[in-house]
């Protein structure tokens, strides 16, 4: 595994996964930690973040970084500003899978609505059989004006973005396993 030196450290999970490190993701870990810790609107998980990733970028000397290692590194910023019980919450899972539903919809092609449900059933189902556990899918509102070739929002517009979370509550509330998602 070889990042580039000038570029942020792979982060490597447990079972050797390695993925690039990603600030919003860690921002994201920090929100969930702190409203474990008892802080349900915590402002500090940005500026956490931002300091954890210029030590990586500035001060870090690998190109691979363990997620202990990266635990350690946020504790330590945790306790310097007073918030240990955070890092106590603090647990350095692998970001969430991600599919792109605009993505999705330009395969699929303008109008065929069908064939983006089938894209995105197929696109899921491989997720779910490696057990991934949450799922970011982004760009609903311009996946759905492309379905619609749309420009401007419309009834039938929020029709459809209805459906299609309908569709994925109902495929992931069928998962063997806890499953979480966000769509935006």
């Amino acid at each position: 595994m070889i990042a580039p030196r000038d570029e942020m450290p792979l982060v490597q999970f447990e079972g050797g996964e390695a993925l690039a490190f990603d600030p919003g993701w860690l921002t994201r870990r920090l929100v969930c930690a702190a409203e474990k810790a008892g802080y349900p609107q915590w402002w500090l998980a940005e500026h956490v973040s931002a300091s954890v990733s210029n030590y990586l970028r500035y001060r870090y000397e690998g190109n691979v970084l363990t997620a202990p290692r990266l635990a350690d590194a946020v504790a330590s910023v945790l306790q310097v500003i007073g918030y240990a019980e955070v890092a106590r919450h603090f647990e350095p899972g692998p970001p969430p899978a991600q599919i792109s539903l605009l993505e999705l919809a330009k395969k699929a092609g303008s109008g065929y609505e069908l064939a983006f449900f089938e894209l995105l059933s197929r696109s899921m189902a491989q997720l779910l059989a490696i057990r991934t556990a949450y799922f970011e899918l982004r760009d609903l509102e311009l996946c759905v004006k492309t379905l619609r070739t749309r420009k401007i929002w419309s009834s039938e517009c929020r029709a459809l973005r209805d459906d299609i979370v309908s569709f994925l509550r109902e495929r992931l509330a069928a998962a063997t396993h806890p499953v979480t998602f966000s769509v935006f």
